[in-house]
């Protein structure tokens, strides 16, 4: 592997309501703690990497099943000195619930207990789905084994959960302050002003969460706005709108937390979900 050249492909496949995927070569690359509204699973290709999940690091070697749920608070880097390779993708909890209402196995979207896995068998399978993503045309092949590769990892390692049970024990106060960032991601809103909302000081409000939901919120609030600005870009809007639409103070703002969050630039992305496939050479 090289140490000097990062290589992201990022692509956007229509199958199963549309999956993001990406394959990528890093060697200097540092995702800041993030969460997605989709799951991440990963496999290892070479090197090994570092990251943090479900309050505490891992690492995962060639080979190995990287998973993280949906809205889990993340990071990464290399684990070695000279980097590490892997094939992504992030299908959203509505793809895994319909899989598992029909496999029958557990209730609602699945958790994975484990943040790293080792299942060879599996590894490969995924393998297959993201080589016959990257290089076929044919819609039944591809949403099979997408559907056979999901299906498999849910009946393997996913646990049920009941919807809503990562925040049960959330009081309704800071249920409140999220709700608000999540519904408008791009306001100027001041803590004061947030604990006036909750009803709650502001101190209070930024140690309880932070404890629920992993990021205090000015944290949070970006990873709202990269989630609206998502959804911009895949309609097709220019760059510098979106990054003001959505709050960030200019398009360097704004290109700077996507990249640390998504390892590709927006206009990557923008790219790759209107074309469907994208190389990015650093």
């Amino acid at each position: 592997m090289s140490s000097k050249t990062e290589i992201a492909d990022f692509a956007y496949a229509t199958e199963l309501g549309g999956v993001e995927l990406l394959n990528a070569t890093y060697t200097k690359q540092t995702f800041s703690r993030h969460s997605h509204e989709g799951y991440t699973i990963g496999v290892i290709e070479s090197g090994a990497q570092r990251f943090y999940r479900t309050g505490g690091n891992h690492i995962a070697p060639q080979h190995s099943i990287i998973l993280v749920n949906a809205d889990e608070v993340h990071n990464g880097c290399s684990a070695t000195e000279h980097g590490w390779a892997y094939r992504a993708m992030y299908p959203t909890p509505e793809v895994f619930e319909t899989i598992s209402r029909e496999l029958g196995v557990i209730h609602g979207a699945p958790y994975f207990p484990d943040a790293v896995v080792n299942d060879p068998q599996l590894a490969e399978l995924l393998r297959m789905m993201f080589t016959t993503l990257d290089t076929s045309g044919n819609r039944l092949v591809r949403e099979s084994l997408l559907y056979t590769s999901l299906a498999k990892l849910v009946a393997r390692h996913g646990r049920s959960t009941k919807k809503g049970e990562r925040y049960s024990s959330a009081n309704v106060s800071l249920l409140l302050v999220k709700q608000f960032l999540d519904e408008h991601p791009e306001s100027n809103i001041s803590l004061q002003e947030l604990s006036v909302l909750a009803g709650i000081s502001a101190c209070h409000l930024l140690r309880e969460f932070q404890k629920q939901f992993g990021l205090p919120p000015h944290t949070y609030q970006i990873q709202a706005r990269l989630r609206h600005a998502k959804g911009l870009l895949r309609q097709g809007n220019n760059q510098l709108d979106v990054a003001l639409a959505c709050g960030f103070h200019d398009q360097s703002h704004f290109h700077r937390h996507f990249k640390r969050t998504m390892g590709v630039t927006p206009g990557h992305y923008a790219k790759a979900v209107s074309c469907n496939n994208v190389q990015v050479i650093y």
